[in-house]
């Protein structure tokens, strides 16, 4: 769970930081470049933490189904951001793209912190 608020804090810190250098218009595309990411890292984070603590033996099973589970949710939600809700297009790519990296490096160092040490 802490590694899913420190995600929270850190994206809304940097988001703050983006939405002070561009456009009204910009800084909500760029807000919803983040929130997209920042879901599926978070809720992600806490479902192998539970998984790991609870049934250690299921974590890769658990994750495997859960990167179906963000492939849909990802697929939708940059639909729904760049058709229904029409956001200007280069600032939401850019930042859904770069938080989501960003996000999955964060997850990438919290599960070999995880896995060596169990906590």
């Amino acid at each position: 769970m802490k590694g899913a608020l420190w995600m929270v804090a850190l994206g809304l810190a940097s988001w703050g930081i983006a939405a002070a250098v561009v456009s009204r218009e910009a800084r909500w595309a760029t807000l919803g470049g983040l929130l997209g990411p920042l879901v599926v890292a978070a809720a992600s984070w806490i479902v192998i933490e539970r998984t790991h603590r609870q049934r250690p033996a299921e974590l890769t099973s658990v994750m495997v189904g859960g990167f179906g589970v963000k492939l849909v949710f990802v697929g939708g939600y940059v639909a729904v951001m760049l058709g229904l809700l029409d956001v200007q297009p280069m600032p939401f790519v850019v930042s859904f793209t770069s938080y989501f990296i960003a996000f999955y490096v964060v997850e990438a160092l919290l599960l070999q912190r995880l896995i060596k040490t169990g906590a």
